[in-house]
């Protein structure tokens, strides 16, 4: 295996999400992997072809730079990728070339995007992506006039694949109304293009937590992201959509499942006497005998120095925390009370073992992260293997 731990990505979880979340948004509705973030810490050379192997055929990332290893990862020439975020001018020119689509927030790289077009001879495929109260990019009310002038001065060179915002939280309660207030401007100014003699072939807007929790926002196209890893966005939003959907409640089953599994496994056992301290300095003193398990990942795998003392990992399908400073590359685990507990014994960190599960959730509330940041965090060298 040559790695001190690795994820294994299971198959049949995200085949479930995705009929999860296609059903409740409508199957007619163009469902968009968002893979930023090196596809939310799931690796995107390893999570495309997963995805493309369940029917998706449409990809969201932020940068050129993950576009470029979307497309090369991609098994299907019929997939799609979308640039939601940051493309150099220079680069427009390979996005064109390999049919990628990008935002336009702003004029100037509408500008530049038409020029490269009419150097190739083929026409870029461009999202017209609007400020509406997130405050970040888009293009203004003010610019709009502007820009349909430079699409229908060019529109040889151009294809509008579709008019695009963000909201600001659709995850809370607490930006309620200003999420509100984004979905009516969005109305009003999608409008105006369209009047204005702009022919979108998507209207889209809703991330995750949009479209669980603002149905309206799904339109004909939706960029799912953490929700199609298996995680909701938040609790708030987990706890609304049990409420609105008895059927869930009175189950207690949640319709997403984990895709991703992070193991290791034990690299030594130690018997340690009372009153002895572990690893670096005085962090941890044993209040007994006890057995010390040490498993080589730390806080250099994602596996963060504030867990210190407060992390739990599982083994032999039992909770067992974390004792002692978690060091670069280690961690050492009291297995006391946990019987049998030898070298090479499966360790999972995020996942389940027997009837116990450790969830990024409670991993997050460990350390104040949320959901997102603890996926991302791990590093992308740590080997993923697709599994059943």
């Amino acid at each position: 295996m040559f790695a001190p731990s690795h994820i294994e990505l299971s198959k049949s979880a995200f085949k479930q999400n995705v009929e999860f979340l296609k059903d409740y948004v409508g199957q007619d509705v163009v469902f968009s992997s968002v893979i930023k973030g090196n596809a939310y810490g799931h690796g995107i050379e390893q999570f495309v072809p997963l995805a493309e192997s369940c029917g998706i055929r449409h990809f969201s990332v932020f940068s050129s730079d993950e576009a470029k290893r979307a497309h090369d990862a991609k098994t299907d020439d019929g997939s799609h990728i979308m640039i939601m975020g940051m493309i150099e001018n220079s680069e427009i020119k390979w996005a064109i070339e390999q049919d990628v689509s990008f935002y336009i927030f702003e004029n100037d790289r509408l500008k530049a995007a038409i020029q490269h077009a009419k150097d190739l001879g083929m026409p870029a495929r461009i999202h017209l992506h609007l400020e509406t109260g997130m405050n970040r990019t888009g293009l203004e009310n003010g610019e709009i006039e502007q820009t349909v002038k430079l699409i229908k001065d060019n529109i040889n060179h151009l294809q509008v694949d579709g008019i695009c915002t963000h909201y600001a939280g659709a995850e809370s309660v607490s930006n309620h109304v200003r999420v509100t207030r984004q979905i009516e401007n969005f109305k009003k100014l999608s409008k105006k293009l369209i009047d204005l003699g702009i022919e979108p072939r998507h209207l889209h807007t809703a991330c995750s937590a949009a479209a669980l929790n603002y149905p309206e926002t799904t339109m004909d196209m939706v960029r799912i992201g953490i929700a199609q890893y298996g995680f909701w966005p938040n609790r708030e939003t987990y706890m609304k959509f049990v409420k609105n959907h008895s059927d869930i409640e009175k189950e207690h089953k949640d319709p997403l499942r984990r895709v991703m599994e992070w193991k290791s496994v034990v690299m030594s056992t130690k018997n340690v006497e009372a009153g002895e301290f572990i690893g670096y300095g005085n962090t941890y003193q044993t209040s007994r005998k006890q057995k010390i398990a040490t498993v080589p990942i730390g806080y250099s795998h994602g596996f963060g120095r504030n867990l210190t003392n407060a992390g739990i990992v599982l083994i032999k399908g039992r909770r067992a925390g974390v004792a002692g400073l978690v060091n670069m590359n280690l961690l050492t685990i009291d297995v006391t009370d946990i019987p049998g507990v030898k070298k090479g014994d499966e360790v999972v960190i995020i996942g389940k073992q027997g009837d116990q599960e450790m969830t990024v959730s409670s991993f997050s509330e460990m350390t104040n992260f949320l959901n997102y940041e603890v996926l991302v965090r791990i590093p992308s060298q740590l080997p993923r293997y697709l599994v059943e």
